[in-house]
């Protein structure tokens, strides 16, 4: 790789990758009230995700926000029987968000990847490094 390609040994996007890591780290410092807001790893990466989503300019804010306001009040009047879980409607509503705008219009390659992904054994792939955080450090404040 040239000089411009490659600054100090960071991959091209790295800094982007390591911006991004840093601005959720921030969000879930702030979220009020507890101390480990994921119970799941799933819920810290589809938070990830909406945030990212959002990043990259495939919605509004607000149109989440309402997305999930409205799952939330679909639970409450009694139209799901599954037991309360915050992110079960974050991640319903990133789902509805994300399909109003157009980003899940491609629904056989998500059906396609989504089978893969369901068909892989949950222990695969250890011995490969992965470059995705498992855990988020506490930020210092």
């Amino acid at each position: 790789m040239s000089g411009a390609e490659e600054h100090d040994g960071i991959r091209p996007g790295a800094t982007e990758l390591g911006d991004a890591r840093r601005r959720v780290e921030q969000l879930i410092c702030d979220i009020p009230g507890t101390d480990k807001p994921f119970d799941e790893p799933w819920e810290l990466r589809a938070f990830a995700m909406a945030v990212a989503a959002y990043h990259e300019g495939h919605y509004e804010w607000s149109e989440f926000q309402l997305s999930l306001i409205r799952s939330i009040q679909r639970w409450e009047s009694g139209e799901g029987d599954e037991p309360w879980s915050y992110y079960l409607h974050w991640l319903e509503a990133l789902e509805t968000t994300l399909a109003s705008s157009g980003a899940l219009s491609d629904s056989a390659a998500l059906d396609d990847r989504t089978r893969q992904v369901l068909a892989t054994p949950r222990n695969a792939n250890h011995h490969e490094a992965h470059r995705e955080p498992v855990a988020i450090a506490p930020a210092l404040r």
